[in-house]
């Protein structure tokens, strides 16, 4: 990277089973295992795959937004993400699927669209090549 424009800090401690605070104070969560992976399903606590998720479908949206900019295309878009953990050969991994749901532009326009995104959502870059990514989009 040749300039850093950002950094969020956060700490966690307890693992799945404990607390994770940023250092703006923004966030602190109680984090629980989910019930599907041995844990309990403790009301207000959340997991790192829902973290994860909100911030894929935040970087995602505003990735869309700017490849419309960049298109001169005025659109409104709404992108609501799934993020798995589940059993692999070499032992837990992290799938992702994004619904993409785009006003303002035909199927092919909006299919355009979301690709130039994934081009230029920096959560793509990152899982690009280390997890399976699965994009639906809708023009609506």
């Amino acid at each position: 990277m040749s300039k850093i424009l950002y950094t969020a800090k956060a700490t966690a401690e307890g693992g799945r089973e404990g607390n994770v605070k940023t250092d703006s104070n923004t966030l602190d969560l109680d984090l629980a295992m989910p019930s599907s992976l041995g844990g309990e399903d403790k009301e207000g606590a959340t997991n790192p795959e829902e973290l994860f998720a909100a911030g894929y479908a935040a970087c995602f949206d505003s990735a869309l937004q700017l490849a419309a900019s960049q298109a001169k295309k005025e659109i409104s878009s709404r992108v609501s993400s799934e993020v798995s953990i589940g059993k692999q050969s070499d032992g837990l991994g992290l799938s992702a699927k994004l619904h993409v749901e785009v006003k303002g532009a035909t199927q092919e326009e909006a299919e355009e669209l979301v690709s130039k995104a994934h081009k230029l959502c920096p959560y793509s870059k990152a899982t690009r090549g280390n997890m399976d990514v699965e994009i639906e989009t809708n023009a609506v």
